[in-house]
């Protein structure tokens, strides 16, 4: 076999005689199943051959293994032969699961893709040429498949795989840790329970698939150091794609303008190429045959990505191995919250119920329900003019389902969530310590592909610095270069976080103008009588606007993920972590606004600026301001967070489940025109969506957000743990099944923690014990109960009884305005309406009475105390808990020196190896020398 630019291999037929094996597989047959010679049918003239070599094409492309057929003499007598040697060679030379090259031998590694483009041909194919030149300088292996045998007709495909000193070379470049030994460090002691949880947990040659390890940074000099049993299998297919990655990522490929160009992004960017992915194991639907490499992908969905398995564990070794730690640890975070809300769960749940129980009991839903307190108390018109005058009991239902959420229990929950978020952090940073040993992590340092100069910076550089390290130049860009964009940027986030600021005003606005239609349309027709008790007018009004709010949300959202993009971008980054970190901080600072602004609105700022009959507060001097129902805001806070919590996961699960399918299914329905040709594994990968750099950002955003529901708000609704929960644990098999079903697989990469996102996470949990305290204090009716049941209440057996009187002032109703005032005439004198005033015969009528001050005060303390004893027990469980394990110090200490001692029992006995034969050669010279002085002397 000659040199890759001009090889030819004879694989059947050629002189052998009937029946003989084909000369390039004697000794060697090929892998079973995959690519086996084909076979000589006897009788036939042993004159025909078929033989693989490599072509070059009339455009300067090479297409390697291209299959011919020669034959000696008659030709019209072979065309049978012709014909069958060609059916075997495409319907059984080649799998269609086939993930190696044609000699059946060499493993398909990466593959990129390319469709002719006729009228910008010669500059791509120049590209293309030099940078597959320069790929086979660097030892990489290539094998193009011609769009002829393509399913669409179009699409060229480059198969490229890394031989064994690739491998070995830059393995050692990249510091890959590799067994050396296995490891004698006992497990630890398994939990006395975990018999009780046998059920949830995946069988041990799934969950533990390998025994423990020493490892060292591999060094191809020391390779029988390290326990290389076959070359082929030794490195994961994911170390190998990262490798192959890392060499596409630096190839150059041409000088153009005087610049060096390099890297398979800047080839995609441009369409040079059209994809450029790693070939999954299989079809994920069956495995591979009995004597194949096991189909890695077809275990993670029958053990991982399907439903039914929701309450098992996930094969984290299995997924870091397959998919690189990048993917891995996002999986074990996201496993690891869920853990957790299983504990908040169960307590919002107890709280909820409790709250359920009690719902009959409670002193103040009972006296508005009651016809001769509440349906005798007559309240203040909630709308200019066109609305009524209505009874307090109209609200019966609403004040009951408030208890559901506004009760004891509720002060209780919100000290228990802020010290669930610290133990969930803090145990957190405990589990991703034990994973950096466990993923041999511990020397980890910044992936090299995230600290690489980003294409598009190269090009809009025009200086060059030195850099201090590598003392080499590279480009630079100046700051006053960057600061217009800087610019460009920060207004483009202020105008769109304005926008959504200005967008729940409309719906604030959509509210107050919509309340008066719904509650005159149901107060005149007396079909919707039976209705009204259920749906208020104020209920009514909630659920369509945040309905409405919801659906702006949605919308603002899908653009500003266009804009925020595009704005990164144009800051020009200088390597992909920063432009990672920069488009974190816009959407999530995007989204924090867009997703809670509404709900903030409701928690802290409905009903507390709203005035009192006669002297309203009116928005634009139009819109009278919105009051809360007299059972408090905390119901309508409640319905704003579920609707946008439950509407967000629905619609992100429905996302990402249905869109990829349909996607793929439209490229298989548009590529699937030659049903007679082979649809290869790379073809069948390459129909399927891209992953993306950016796929985990997304899936980090929404786990963030979901997060900032279930702990900046959790006082006002205890179950969105639950519903955090079962969203999660459906997340989970959502996310494995469109990985491991509908993406192509994802370059590997190794991250040793959830980076940013962790700092994001620590921020939210200091912010939320502000926020539920605050809305305890002002949102919820506790602290009034409290300070009426010690301060004001003079029935001792029923100490709450009369707290519902007590809460509302009386307004005297020829003190309305002509702006105020009810068209209807009615016979009342007075009317009531929730606030602490003095009555209108006092000399200080509709001024803040006493109570008030005493209840304002009341919030500020409770606000004042729950923080402080809230984050007292914080910094203790913060104190108390180790960043790492007793257990993982030792373990670690115990690995560096086992690992210490084996490489110097190596080097010691290469060295003594070394100075043995070094002696033996001594001998051997100086024995020579006596031999050949001893002939001398007989010659003379």
């Amino acid at each position: 076999m000659s040199g890759a630019g001009d090889r030819e291999t004879e694989v059947c037929g050629g002189g052998g005689g009937e029946g003989s094996a084909p000369s390039a597989f004697r000794g060697a047959p090929p892998a079973p199943g995959l690519h086996p010679a084909l076979p000589v049918v006897p009788g036939t003239p042993s004159s025909l051959l078929c033989h693989f070599r490599t072509e070059k094409r009339a455009d300067d492309t090479i297409v390697d293994n291209a299959l011919y057929f020669f034959t000696i003499g008659e030709q019209d007598s072979h065309l049978k032969m012709y014909h069958f040697c060609l059916l075997q060679f495409k319907k059984s030379a080649q799998s269609k699961d086939s993930v190696y090259f044609r000699d059946g031998i060499r493993k398909i590694d990466f593959v990129l893709s390319y469709v002719d483009d006729i009228k910008k041909e010669d500059v791509k194919v120049d590209r293309r040429r030099e940078f597959e030149k320069n790929l086979r300088k660097s030892g990489l292996e290539l094998e193009t498949e011609d769009k002829r045998d393509s399913e669409d007709g179009k699409t060229f495909f480059v198969k490229i795989h890394a031989p064994w000193e690739v491998l070995v070379t830059y393995a050692e470049v990249l510091g890959m840790k590799m067994p050396i030994k296995e490891s004698d460090i006992p497990l630890p002691v398994q939990n006395p329970f975990s018999c009780v949880l046998g059920p949830l947990k995946l069988s041990k040659n799934l969950k533990c698939p390998h025994p423990e390890y020493f490892t060292a940074q591999f060094t191809r000099h020391r390779q029988e150091l390290f326990l290389i049993e076959d070359k082929a299998t030794f490195f994961p297919s994911s170390a190998r794609n990262r490798i192959v990655y890392y060499i596409l990522s630096r190839c150059p490929f041409g000088t153009e303008e005087g610049k060096k160009r390099f890297g398979i992004e800047r080839l995609l960017s441009s369409n040079v190429y059209s994809s450029a992915y790693p070939l999954h194991d299989g079809q994920y639907w069956r495995p591979s045959g009995p004597q194949s490499p096991v189909n890695e992908r077809y275990v993670l969905h029958k053990n991982w990505a399907r439903f039914s398995y929701f309450y098992k564990d996930q094969p984290l070794h299995l997924i870091r191995k397959y998919y690189g730690e990048k993917i891995g640890i996002y999986f074990v975070f996201l496993g690891f919250y869920t853990e957790m809300l299983s504990y908040a769960a169960v307590v919002g749940l107890a709280c909820f119920i409790y709250g359920l129980f009690s719902m009959e009991s409670n002193t103040s839903s009972n006296e508005i329900c009651h016809p001769e307190i509440g349906g005798q108390i007559i309240m203040c018109p909630l709308c200019d003019k066109l609305c009524d005058y209505w009874r307090l009991n109209s609200t019966c239902l609403a004040s009951k389902i408030s208890h559901l959420f506004d009760n004891e229990s509720t002060v209780f929950f919100a000290i228990f969530m802020g010290i669930w978020v610290t133990l969930f952090l803090e145990f957190w940073k405990q589990r991703q310590v034990i994973l950096e040993y466990e993923w041999d992590m511990v020397d980890f340092e910044e992936e090299q592909q995230q600290l690489q100069l980003r294409p598009e910076f190269e090009a809009m550089c025009k200086h060059r610095k030195m850099n201090e390290v590598t003392k080499e130049l590279e480009p630079h860009m100046p700051l006053y270069s960057r600061i217009p964009w800087y610019v460009l940027s920060g207004a483009t986030v202020t105008l769109w976080m304005t926008l959504v600021l200005s967008c729940m005003v409309a719906v604030i606005v959509y509210r107050l103008s919509v309340y008066a239609t719904v509650a005159t349309f149901m107060e005149s027709d007396t079909a919707l009588k039976p209705v009204s008790s259920i749906l208020t007018p104020q209920l009514t009004t909630s659920l369509t606007g945040s309905c409405l709010n919801f659906m702006v949300i949605l919308i603002l959202n899908f653009f500003y993920e266009k804009i925020s993009a595009w704005i990164t971008k144009m800051e020009i980054p200088r390597t992909h972590q920063e432009y990672e970190s920069s488009l974190t901080l816009k959407m999530f600072l995007f989204q924090f606004v867009n997703y809670y602004s509404s709900i903030f609105y409701v928690a802290f700022f409905k009903g507390k600026l709203v005035g009192y009959p006669g002297k309203y507060t009116y928005m634009f001097n139009i819109w009278r301001s919105e009051e809360c129902d007299p059972a408090g805001c905390l119901i309508e806070l409640t319905t704003q967070l579920t609707i946008i919590m439950f509407g967000k996961q629905l619609c992100g699960n429905i996302k990402e489940a249905i869109y990829p399918l349909i996607l793929n299914l439209w490229r298989r329905r548009k590529t699937r025109t030659h049903s007679e040709k082979l649809y290869s594994r790379w073809e069948q990968d390459h129909d399927l969506e891209s992953f993306g750099n950016l796929g985990l950002f997304y899936e980090y955003l929404e786990t963030v957000i979901q997060f900032g529901f279930v702990t900046l708000f959790v006082a006002s609704f205890p179950l969105a743990p639950l519903l955090a929960l079962l969203n999660n644990i459906l997340e989970i098999r959502v996310d494995a099944w469109k990985l491991t079903t509908q993406y192509r697989r994802p370059v590997a990469a190794k991250a040793h923690s959830i980076g940013v996102w962790q700092d994001i996470l620590y921020g939210m949990a200091v912010l939320s014990v502000a926020t539920n305290a605050f809305i305890v204090a002002f949102t919820s009716d506790i602290i009034p109960r409290l300070v009426y049941l010690y301060a004001y209440s003079e029935n001792a057996t029923e100490p709450l009884n009369g707290y519902v009187n007590n809460s509302l002032s009386v307004f005297l109703i020829a003190d309305f305005t002509n702006r105020t005032a009810p068209t209807e005439k009615r016979d009342f004198l007075t009317c009531r309406y929730r606030d602490y005033r003095y009555p209108p015969e006092h000399e200080f009528k509709y001024s803040h009475n006493m109570q008030f001050w005493h209840v304002l005060a009341a919030k500020m303390t409770f606000i004042i105390v729950m923080e402080h004893v809230v984050f007292i027990f914080k910094f203790l469980l913060a104190w108390m808990i180790p960043d790492v394990p007793k257990e993982v110090v030792e373990r670690i200490k115990r690995e560096k020196l086992m690992t210490v001692k084996i490489l110097h029992d190596f080097e010691l006995n290469k060295l003594k190896e070394n100075l043995q034969l070094s002696s033996d050669l001594l001998a051997k010279e100086v024995l020579l020398q006596e031999n050949k002085a001893e002939l001398a002397k007989v010659t003379t």
